[in-house]
C-alpha cells in the first residue's frame, strides 16, 4: 500500500511539474529536431561527481560522463551533418532534472540509475558503467559490520533509504538534502558513515583524503546493492535514443577490440592506473560484453 501511494505521489509530482513549467511535450519539435535546429546539445549533470563530472585540479571540467556526452555529440554531428555545441547545465537532483527535461532545457542528464518509477516519466539509454550501494566512514568507524546504533547519513535517493532500512534495521538514518551536506556531515562528525553510489564515493573517499576513509562493505566484497548507470532523455524519442545507445555501444566494442581511442577513454577512468583502481581490465570487458549481447556486434 505504502509502494502504491509512493508511486502516486510520484506521478502527481511530476505530472504537476509539467502543469506549473507550462511544459508540452511534443509541440517544440523532437530532441533531435532541436538539437539540429539550435546547434546546441544540452546536458544537465552535477560539477562535482568524481570520476563521473567534475572540475579537475586545473579547472577543467573532466569525467567519464563527460566523454561519453561527448561520444554522443561526434554522433550527432555525422548524423546531422552539422557541428554541436556541447552545452553543460548543473543540476544536482531529479527535483531539478525532471523539470528540465519536460520542458526541454536539458537533452540528457548521465549519472543515472534505471528505476520503474522514473521509467515512466523518461527513457534511459543502455547501461555503461556499474556500481552499488556502499558506506563511506572514517577507517576506525569501518570496522563496525552492525552499524547498530550508528548514525549513517542518506543523500535523497529513494533506493539508498529503503536499502539501508532492510540491511541495517537498527541504524539511525539521517535524511540529508544533497550528497554534498552528507560529505561535510562526515566530515564533522555529524554522522558516522554515509550510504551512496560505490565509484562516487569513491571519488569522495579520494578527494577527502584517501588515507582517512575506507568504504564498506570493501571493494573486494558485493555491495549491498548493484545497478548499472545510465543515461536519462525525456521520453519518446527513440532516433534520438539510437544515436545515444549506438555510440556508447561503439565504445564498449572499441575498449573490447583494443582501439586505443577507447581504451584510454575507460583506462583513464577506470582500469590499473584510472581515477578508479580497477586492477583486472577483464572485468570491464565483462561487464561491456553482457551490454553488447543486447545488441548488434559493430565491427572495427
Amino acid at each position: 500500500m505504502l509502494r502504491k501511494l509512493a508511486m502516486f505521489a510520484t506521478s502527481v509530482l511530476l505530472g504537476n511539474l509539467v502543469l506549473f513549467t507550462g511544459a508540452k511535450p511534443g509541440l517544440a519539435g523532437t530532441v533531435l529536431e532541436n538539437i539540429a535546429r539550435s546547434g546546441k546539445f544540452n546536458v544537465g549533470t552535477s560539477f562535482q561527481l568524481i570520476p563521473y563530472s567534475y572540475y579537475n585540479d586545473k579547472d577543467e571540467h573532466v569525467g567519464y560522463s563527460v566523454d561519453i556526452v561527448k561520444l554522443i555529440r561526434d554522433s550527432l554531428e555525422k548524423e546531422l551533418g552539422r557541428s554541436i555545441e556541447l552545452n553543460f547545465i548543473e543540476t544536482n537532483s531529479l527535483a531539478e532534472t525532471f523539470p528540465k527535461l519536460a520542458t526541454g532545457e536539458i537533452d540528457i542528464t548521465c549519472n543515472t540509475v534505471f528505476t520503474w518509477d522514473r521509467d515512466a516519466h523518461a527513457d534511459f539509454t543502455t547501461r555503461y558503467a556499474i556500481s552499488g550501494v556502499r558506506l563511506l566512514a572514517k577507517k576506525d568507524q569501518a570496522q563496525n559490520t552492525s552499524w547498530e546504533g550508528k548514525r549513517i547519513g542518506i543523500p535523497p535517493v529513494t533506493f539508498l533509504d529503503d536499502v539501508m532500512k532492510l540491511k541495517h534495521p537498527k541504524a539511525t538514518l539521517v535524511r540529508m538534502n544533497s550528497s554534498e551536506e552528507a560529505i561535510d556531515a562526515l566530515k564533522s562528525g555529524e554522522v558516522d558513515a554515509i550510504a551512496g553510489d560505490s565509484i562516487i564515493l569513491d571519488g569522495y573517499r579520494q578527494r577527502s583524503g584517501a588515507d582517512d576513509y575506507q568504504l564498506f562493505p570493501a571493494r573486494e566484497d558485493p555491495p549491498y546493492a548493484q545497478y548499472g548507470v545510465a543515461c536519462m532523455i525525456p521520453e519518446n524519442n527513440s532516433a534520438f535514443l539510437n544515436i545515444a545507445n549506438k555510440a556508447i555501444i561503439t565504445m564498449m566494442e572499441g575498449y573490447i577490440v583494443g582501439e586505443p581511442k577507447y581504451t584510454n577513454l575507460v583506462g583513464t577512468w577506470f582500469g590499473p592506473q584510472g581515477v578508479i583502481q580497477v586492477q583486472n581490465p577483464e572485468l570491464v570487458k565483462q561487464f561491456f560484453d553482457s551490454i553488447i549481447l543486447n545488441y548488434e556486434q559493430i565491427p572495427f
